[in-house]
């Protein structure tokens, strides 16, 4: 079913073809994958009367199962509660970085872009302006990345190109352009600067770019300022493994299922009428409690109705559809109707153990390899720039110094959790088994504690 969908929502063949693979995976995210099947799910007939195959209807019930498993997984991975503090040597260059972090509301980009990154990749763009550090997604839809040779995981050059209509390029300052004609769009990101080009007419002959040089920025970082991330291991070429693919064509199953199961109850509330001939009255028959059908002593009339144990095989079906699909993506398949009491910490990950799997993977693909990649620009920019946070200049950086990312329990501590850990930290710590600097870091998590050194300082300060 997955393979027919795919079959009727366009595909240029002017661009890659990892834009329609990813094109796909992305309207499967956002709801939209039924979007462009011609008929809705109540037309039964076209205007010829000929029968439409339930492959051509547009289901009226979408459960959104992979959409699901998307957010499940990244609010494990970059809410509120569970976004990694950094760790290094030097707590005043932590601070600094955290301030900026903050400033640039990196925890909202990097939910942003674990959300979009689902479909197997995405790309995070690193700017500074004005001494401030922004950061913004990009979607990979339309980038190609190219890789140094002589470093096979440093970006060399990122290219980004799609076509676009007129009027959208009359809208952004473009003159010179037919509102009514289709262009091609490129910009090129490398070592020292982010290069626009003067669009150019999709049916026109064209030898080659032109370089707009009014918007093109030399920006002398000595890096490309964007980050690649590949959502999983696995995957095509420069994208990585799709969160929710295994479960699409289950999703896809259990959609239409459902959208049957309402066409039979709504059957069930109106059911067809069937008289079996011969009938006594040639005028048009209506049905209902206020008119009375009268047939011949040889006539007979029923009404068609759905029983309601098709019904109920249908909802267990997919119960049983939904419990396959969430195991083979690693989803959350607990059900809060289980849940009689509150629960520990530690009970609640092995109820989610799947979930939690998957959110470990993806703390490497955007933890190591996206949140540290870019606290590292952060670090290379000062060199380059003069950053500012909250209008105060940070100086120079030490690119040399190492940053690690510290990650929070996966669910909260109960009170007797805490007080169990709270022991056995106490234990370790006048045993002299362990440092008071390692306890502190130990419980920060659970008890909120953002800067260790000034922890120890109030503790310190507090001491008799």
């Amino acid at each position: 079913m997955f393979e027919t969908i795919c079959g009727v929502v366009p595909a240029d063949t002017s661009l890659p073809p990892r834009v329609a693979r990813l094109d796909v995976l992305r309207r499967v995210l956002d709801g939209t994958l039924y979007d462009n099947l011609p008929y809705q799910f109540h037309e039964e007939r076209n205007g010829a009367g000929e029968y439409i195959p339930l492959r051509l209807r547009r289901p009226s019930v979408r459960y959104g199962l992979c959409r699901i498993v998307v957010e499940d997984s990244v609010a494990l991975l970059f809410s509120a509660g569970h976004f990694p503090a950094l760790e290094a040597e030097d707590a005043a260059l932590v601070r600094v970085l955290q301030d900026v972090m903050a400033e640039a509301r990196l925890n909202e980009v990097m939910i942003d872009a674990a959300l979009r990154g689902a479909v197997g990749s995405v790309a995070i763009l690193f700017r500074v302006l004005q001494g401030r550090v922004f950061f913004s997604v990009l979607e990979s839809l339309y980038l190609t990345p190219v890789w140094s040779a002589v470093a096979p995981d440093t970006l060399a050059s990122v290219t980004e190109k799609y076509k676009v209509s007129g009027a959208d390029l009359l809208a952004q300052g473009y003159t010179d352009v037919d509102p009514e004609s289709q262009y091609w769009f490129q910009r090129v990101w490398d070592t020292q600067g982010e290069d626009w080009y003067l669009p150019w007419g999709v049916n026109e002959p064209f030898a080659g770019p032109v370089k707009d040089e009014s918007r093109s920025v030399v920006h002398g970082l000595g890096f490309v300022p964007v980050v690649w991330i590949k959502n999983l291991p696995g995957g095509e070429g420069v994208d990585g493994g799709c969160t929710f693919r295994s479960a699409i064509d289950t999703s896809i199953e259990i959609d239409y299922q459902l959208s049957q199961a309402g066409r039979g109850l709504k059957y069930s509330s109106d059911p067809t009428l069937l008289i079996k001939e011969p009938a006594t009255s040639d005028t048009e028959i209506v049905k209902g409690a206020g008119n009375a059908l009268v047939v011949s002593e040889k006539g007979d009339a029923k009404l068609l109705e759905i029983g309601g144990t098709a019904a109920e095989a249908v909802i267990s079906y997919v119960r049983t559809l939904r419990e396959f699909a969430l195991e083979s993506v690693h989803g959350n398949r607990a059900s809060a109707d289980r849940l009689t009491a509150a629960q520990s910490g530690r009970a609640l990950e092995l109820m989610n153990q799947g979930l939690i799997w998957l959110a470990d993977n993806l703390r490497i693909s955007y933890g190591d390899g996206g949140v540290l990649v870019l606290v590292k620009m952060i670090m290379r920019a000062s060199q380059v720039f003069t950053l500012q946070v909250n209008g105060e200049p940070i100086g120079t950086l030490d690119v040399t110094r190492r940053v690690r990312l510290r990650w929070p329990r996966w669910y909260p501590l109960s009170a007797d959790d805490r007080l169990k850990e709270a022991q056995a930290v106490a234990t370790l710590v006048n045993a002299g088994q362990l440092s008071k600097g390692t306890g502190v870091k130990f419980v920060a998590a659970s008890h909120g504690i953002a800067d260790v050194e000034a922890e120890l300082n109030a503790i310190d300060q507090d001491a008799p």
